[in-house]
């Protein structure tokens, strides 16, 4: 068969390894060189700088675990949870002890069903509903309204005795928490300066729960159920936020303050 023209004549050129001498066809002219970083990145189907690369296959944000505010559902969580005491001081002041208890766990029942509807962790809302369930059980069972304060109160006692606690053993539950909310770590326990900001916010948060219990203990001593009901609410988030704010105060002047030399 005789051989078509030079043009028409199949190429069978193979591509060489960067670092290996280029040789010559006598028809094609020299072999092209493709560089070892090159064949590698296109056998697995990568390159540098992929505009459709997949964020979320990123390890270090697929491993990033929501923190303690996000499993509490944030801000909106939070404020939804004083919505069944609000419900049962009114509904105890129009009505009766009974129909308070039904509207608080009715109300509680809704908080939990909007948390799930927006999308939050179940067990904020199931802890949050077994809450309202024992503090409505605990009056019922006595008979009386104030019972349902009654939990509060021993929280406010356990919680400022753990304050107090945790400055003593140089663990300051302010840090602590905070920093779990936060998703930090518990490094900052190595700074002299940022255990003392924390002791001192540790101690207003304790002051904090004191107070709470030595009002509200007096209004359930005197049987003063509705004034009890607005005190647990006054003494609830505004006193809460002050706490917030001291420590925040607190810390953030512990950062400005130079390291002594």
């Amino acid at each position: 068969m005789t051989p078509g023209p030079e043009g028409d004549q199949p190429t069978t050129r193979i591509p060489r390894v960067a670092g290996e001498p280029a040789d010559h066809d006598s028809a094609t002219g020299p072999i092209p060189r493709v560089p070892v970083e090159e064949t590698a990145r296109g056998a697995a189907g990568e390159t540098d700088g992929d505009p459709d690369g997949d964020p979320d296959d990123d390890p270090a944000e697929s491993e990033r675990r929501p923190t303690l505010l996000e499993q509490m559902g944030g801000i909106p969580g939070i404020i939804a949870s004083t919505v069944p005491v609000a419900v049962f001081v009114v509904a105890n002041v129009l009505f009766s002890l009974k129909p308070a208890l039904i509207a608080a766990v009715v109300a509680g029942v809704l908080v939990a069903l909007f948390r799930i509807a927006r999308r939050q962790p179940l067990q904020p809302a199931i802890s949050g509903l077994f809450g309202v369930a024992v503090c409505a059980f605990i009056a019922y069972r006595t008979g009386e309204a104030r019972g349902f304060y009654l939990p509060g109160l021993l929280y406010s006692a356990a919680l400022g005795l753990a304050f107090l606690v945790s400055i003593v053993v140089r663990w300051p539950l302010a840090g602590v928490i905070w920093h779990a909310v936060n998703g930090h770590g518990q490094d900052w326990r190595r700074n002299p300066r940022m255990l003392r900001a924390y002791g001192w916010a540790s101690a207003l948060w304790a002051l904090v729960f004191a107070a709470r219990l030595v009002v509200q203990g007096w209004l359930y001593n005197a049987d003063e159920e509705t004034w009890l009901g607005i005190a647990r609410l006054g003494m609830g988030y505004p006193l809460l936020g002050l706490a917030i704010v001291g420590t925040v105060v607190a810390v953030r002047r512990a950062e400005r303050t130079p390291a002594p030399s």
